[in-house]
């Protein structure tokens, strides 16, 4: 009972100053700090240890080509994570409640079933990520890599039981480790800024396995569970009062992702360039996370190498987490009621621990869980554009003509991937798009 108190105190303290904030009565980076968390928390989706697989497979093999790709989907998760956000604060549901609110019961049931295997697959992608990076600094069996994964993860989860603001800094000061991991790495790789400049604005797909790594970043990036937490984790936040208020929080809430999406973006462009700067050059078959840790010590030395793992590592816990408490959202959401933490991390497990045990290799089993959420991302992004859009649900807020534009057209360039890379799948040939 007294830590229920003190997490009632502590919420009702902040509360009071969110209040004096919208009131006008308070202001100042410190006020502003006040609505920071949902979007970092979000941020964390996009430096997945899917996103390591994805990059490093795309800078070892195609250089800096790619590089806009990375841009492109990071643009739209800016958007959608915004849009998300925007539901939650100005209709108090999360996405899986107004799906289940507002769709035949049988649709709710499909894209719950949908959305869980998506779950699974970034928490199978999540958990893999922090077991490789724990078994390669500390040499020890990747089963023992997955133990401490687990381990620490239900530690930090156990953190959430004391308000939003304690699991908020958990995740903040991992974010800020990965982000400054990848700053180090900028220093000592020799990355061709030109280049990467270049091919960020550049589009280019050299084949169909180009094809098949850019749909992997889209899935790495622009993640199905992060646009249903985001909403969550504005959805009771702040309660406004009136639009006013609704329009303050908004403003804060377009900011902090902004800020927390664009720290996401950097890291992964600098992911594939540090992954181009040190092995397209000669070892452009670099395609997994181990052999990129074992080369980058001879090539960029130990110091590069440790960083690259401590990032690593910081991913995969982090976003384990975040993982974690998105499908217990999307499972509450959906069907209305929640499970145990210690029963859903131990469901999530299962698949990593089923991959391992079947020998299969660890680094691909993360691209194609990205290539999965990358076909399981439509339906989130279909349904927050359908609330989004609405003036029974939105009111004033609804989306306006551009920014209605924009969200269709980046829906449409996921599934128009999406359909290409099923086509190649099945040796469907393409026009215009060389083989692999």
């Amino acid at each position: 009972m007294p830590s229920l108190t003190n997490r009632r105190t502590l919420t009702d303290r902040t509360t009071v100053a969110i209040r004096g904030v919208l009131a006008g009565e308070r202001r100042g980076l410190r006020s502003a700090l006040l609505f920071a968390g949902p979007a970092v928390i979000a941020s964390i989706a996009y430096m997945d240890p899917g996103n390591f697989a994805t990059n490093i497979q795309a800078g070892s093999r195609f250089g800096y080509t790619l590089l806009w790709v990375v841009l492109m989907a990071n643009l739209i998760a800016m958007l959608f994570q915004a849009l998300s956000a925007k539901l939650g604060i100005v209709t108090g549901r999360n996405l899986a409640e107004m799906c289940r609110e507002q769709f035949p019961q049988k649709a709710v049931y499909v894209m719950w079933g949908v959305s869980e295997v998506a779950a699974m697959a970034t928490d199978l992608a999540e958990f893999l990520g922090g077991a490789i990076g724990l078994a390669l600094l500390f040499k020890m069996p990747l089963i023992a890599g997955m133990a401490v994964t687990a381990v620490v993860t239900y530690g930090i989860l156990v953190f959430e039981k004391r308000g939003f603001r304690p699991i908020e800094i958990i995740i903040g000061a991992l974010v800020a480790v990965i982000a400054l991991c990848y700053l180090i790495e900028m220093f000592i790789a020799p990355v061709s800024w030109g280049q990467a400049g270049l091919h960020s604005i550049l589009p280019s797909i050299p084949n169909g396995a180009a094809l098949t790594i850019s749909v992997g970043i889209v899935g790495a990036t622009v993640m199905p569970h992060a646009i249903y937490l985001h909403s969550g984790l504005t959805q009771d936040r702040a309660p406004a009062r009136d639009a006013g208020e609704h329009r303050a929080l908004l403003r804060f809430s377009n900011l902090e992702v902004m800020i927390a999406l664009s720290i996401a973006g950097l890291v992964n462009m600098a992911m594939v360039m540090m992954a181009s700067a040190a092995f397209h050059a000669g070892h452009s078959d670099v395609a997994e996370i181990e052999t990129a840790y074992h080369i980058l010590t001879p090539l960029l030395g130990a110091g590069a190498a440790a960083v690259f793992l401590i990032s690593l590592i910081s991913s995969g816990i982090s976003s384990s987490v975040v993982g974690t408490m998105a499908g217990q959202m999307i499972m509450q959401g959906f069907v209305g009621f929640r499970i145990p933490i210690w029963v859903r991390r131990l469901v999530t497990m299962i698949p990593a621990f089923v991959v391992v045990g079947l020998g299969v290799n660890a680094t691909q089993a993360l691209v194609l869980s990205q290539v999965v959420l990358s076909f399981a991302l439509p339906i989130p992004m279909v349904a927050l554009v359908l609330f989004t859009r609405r003036q029974d649900i939105m009111g004033e807020f609804a989306n306006g003509r551009l920014t209605d534009i924009a969200a269709i057209a980046g829906t449409v360039i996921i599934l128009v991937l999406n359909l290409v890379l099923l086509l190649q799948t099945f040796g469907v040939n393409i026009p215009g798009l060389p083989a692999a």
